[in-house]
């Protein structure tokens, strides 16, 4: 959290320099409607930098479950699940999920958590 939040300063800090130079190239407008402005011009630019900033990687994985599943190492049918986002692996778009029994989602999660923990080296 502490280095979220520096990181949060220092862009913060960024910021000034960028309104700054709008606001000089709009020395001529209405100094209320130049300000708004330059509001717009860094929220466009700053929406980005502060989603980076505070996206959330959860050490949990989330799950989607669905019932009459295949499950995709087995074959067994029933309730399948899928871990879809677990800090940077991401498949909630994947066109061809792939999901698993309870036994088999086990044996998944370890598998995924062990590449997570592989790429952190």
């Amino acid at each position: 959290m502490i280095k979220r939040y520096v990181m949060y300063l220092i862009r913060w800090q960024l910021s000034t320099p960028i309104l700054a130079v709008v606001l000089i190239l709009l020395t001529d407008m209405n100094k209320w409607v130049a300000t708004i402005i330059a509001n717009l011009i860094g929220g466009l630019i700053f929406f980005w930098v502060d989603k980076f900033i505070f996206r959330t990687l959860s050490d949990s994985p989330m799950w989607e479950i669905r019932d009459n599943v295949t499950c995709a190492d087995c074959g067994n049918h029933g309730r399948g699940y899928r871990i879809t986002e677990w800090l940077d692996y991401n498949r909630k778009n994947d066109k061809n999920p792939q999901f698993r029994c309870e036994t088999c989602k086990d044996i998944k999660m370890l598998e995924v958590d062990k590449k997570i923990k592989h790429r952190k080296k």
